[in-house]
């Protein structure tokens, strides 16, 4: 559900991003999509959610992150 990159106004780089060449993503919210792409290749892929996708991707990540940091605590 990737509807033409044209139309989106804005994209945002990740907060984590350092510039140093790490994993970092950029998104764009449009009306009932939000895009995800890598932003070290904006030229390439870009994936297409909807919002309801979108935030439960959010969560599971946040999830994991609060694993392994309460692993790394332990």
């Amino acid at each position: 559900m990737t509807p033409p990159i044209t139309a989106v106004t804005r994209w945002r780089k990740s907060s984590y991003s350092n510039g140093l060449g790490g994993e970092c993503v950029e998104v764009a919210v449009i009306p009932g999509c939000v895009l995800v792409r890598d932003s070290k290749d904006p030229n390439g892929p870009t994936i297409g959610l909807t919002p309801a996708a979108a935030r439960a991707l959010i969560s599971r990540a946040l999830d994991e992150a609060t694993r392994e940091d309460n692993a790394a605590v332990a």
